[in-house]
């Protein structure tokens, strides 16, 4: 009795405490007269909006107050800062901007790769040089799709020989594709188009843009490849990408996903997360991007070695892409337009881009519950398949 007289002691005084608040609001709102007062704001609702200094974000500041519904439905473009036409640029929207040698201040000591991104970081749209035709004519349960590069022929060939072999797999259609730019002479690779184009011929499975096929253009790979899945595969139910030196357990895969509910399907982002990473400010170090490009932590993302997510998921990627400015790295690209969406990556233990204990590297049983493992080279890829297709695999 003693415990319940306290309980309701205590929602009788929170009941007048709240009655009483009221009573102060309504008096204070309004005046002598009982009218309804205005009340106007101590301070501005927005803070005037001055440019980052560090040039990708001030190209996403510049996106994302050009693509405010508000500010472009109440401004004109009188209204707005002159920085805002930072990303003015000539009729040919791939031609060179020369702009941005004055826009980032050490532009002038970055090395040859970061001067060569930011000249072209506006560019999204390059010819296409091979796309079969009807590769996506049945739209396929997964699509398998691997960041190639031209030179890469044994790679590509162990992936179609194992766990890249498209068709029926385990009662559901899977389709393979390689995605390649172009390798150029001003990075000293031999002219192999002809190879390519024998290569592409016999299989029918290699997209490739024309544009210059190098580390800091994986971005731009990325946002050509959802583009094409939106004009020719947008009935692909899920998608895997990831690169050429993975291997792939496409049977635990299809496993997984034929086991989602509806729901977790639709919004599916799955792959090795990272997560309070940064930019790397150290020149020597092949992720280093400096302090007048980009400040601030990366948004969680999944490791570029591969990943997989929904068609759903794609198309909204695709359409998030077109407001967020090209980033070099391509994995932290993708996490970025996540964020965009309101949606982060979901960690699963079943991809190791960071390679598994050395002593299970020879054991067969320890890639049968794995979606994913790298790096494997041709050889290595094709003996793993072997052994997981081996009707004798008993593992406990």
């Amino acid at each position: 009795m003693a415990m319940q007289r306290k309980r309701l002691k205590l929602v009788v005084t929170l009941m007048i405490n709240l009655f009483i608040f009221i009573l102060i609001f309504r008096h204070s709102s309004q005046d002598k007269n009982g009218r309804q007062k205005v009340l106007i704001p101590s301070e501005p609702f927005w803070a005037k909006v001055t440019p980052n200094v560090a040039y990708w974000n001030r190209q996403q500041q510049i996106q994302d107050l050009q693509n405010n519904p508000i500010l472009s439905a109440n401004s004109s473009d009188t209204d707005l800062p002159d920085w805002l036409s930072e990303t003015t640029l000539t009729s040919d929207p791939c031609e060179r901007n020369i702009r941005v040698t004055t826009q980032v201040k050490d532009y002038n000591s970055l090395p040859d790769r970061f001067k060569d991104f930011l000249l072209y970081m506006h560019c999204r749209s390059y010819p296409t040089v091979m796309d079969p035709p009807d590769i996506c004519k049945e739209p396929p349960f997964l699509l398998l799709a691997v960041k190639s590069q031209v030179s890469h022929f044994d790679r590509r060939q162990a992936i179609r020989q194992s766990w890249g072999q498209a068709g029926v797999i385990a009662n559901q259609t899977v389709v393979t594709v390689f995605l390649l730019g172009n390798a150029t002479v001003w990075d000293h690779h031999p002219d192999l188009s002809h190879s390519l184009q024998d290569e592409s011929t016999r299989h029918q499975d290699i997209i490739q843009w024309d544009y210059r096929d190098s580390f800091f253009n994986l971005t731009v790979k990325e946002v050509l490849f959802l583009e094409w899945i939106q004009a020719r595969c947008p009935g692909a139910r899920f998608i895997f990408k990831g690169d050429d030196d993975v291997f792939v357990n496409t049977y635990r895969i299809l496993d997984f996903l034929k086991g989602l509910s509806e729901p977790k399907a639709r919004d599916l982002f799955v792959g090795d997360v990272i997560t309070d990473a940064g930019p790397h400010r150290d020149k020597k170090v092949k992720y280093f991007i400096p302090e007048s490009m980009y400040v601030g932590k990366y948004p969680p993302y999944a490791g570029g070695g591969g990943y997989l997510y929904s068609g759903d998921i794609a198309a909204r990627l695709h359409s998030a892409s077109q407001r967020v400015p090209l980033y070099p790295i391509d994995d932290v690209y993708t996490g970025m337009c996540l964020k965009k969406l309101g949606l982060a990556p979901e960690k699963h233990k079943g991809f190791r881009t960071f390679d598994i204990e050395e002593k299970y590297r020879s054991n067969p049983c320890a890639y049968k519950s794995l979606m994913l493992v790298h790096p494997r080279t041709p050889q290595q890829m094709i003996q793993i398949w072997t052994w997981l297709r081996s009707p004798d695999l008993n593992c406990q």
